[in-house]
């Protein structure tokens, strides 16, 4: 991973907060679009850290998830970005396949973004 300071980086992370989860927001760095929200344990991190690819924890099936292992849609993480409190990431990332929501369109096609509901205020 380019600009990343790895080192000790999930013992930076506060996965006590919310119960051995940190939630994780993946955005596009070429379009700066935001793709999905997920979450991490610790051995999530550390396998996105390790693979150069992103990692989940699911908490569906209370299991490692390895985004695109079954889709092909994989997320290449370039950056991790910690918040001030420790307790949130963001996954700087480059879109590897058609896109990074598990749901299809009306063409049968991956969405981009699980961000497609529009709702105004």
């Amino acid at each position: 991973m380019q600009g990343i300071n790895i080192d000790n980086l999930s013992a930076k992370v506060n996965f006590i907060k919310r119960g051995g989860l940190c939630p994780v927001i993946v955005q596009e760095k070429k379009s700066n679009e935001i793709l999905m929200l997920g979450y991490a344990n610790k051995i999530a991190l550390e396998d996105t850290i390790s693979s150069g690819y992103a990692s989940f924890w699911s908490t569906s099936k209370n299991a490692l998830w390895k985004k695109g292992e079954t889709s092909g849609n994989r997320l290449q993480v370039l950056n991790i970005l910690l918040d001030c409190d420790n307790d949130a990431l963001i996954y700087l990332v480059t879109l590897e396949g058609q896109g990074a929501c598990h749901t299809k369109n009306e063409k049968n096609e991956y969405r981009k973004s699980c961000f497609y509901k529009i709702s105004s205020l």
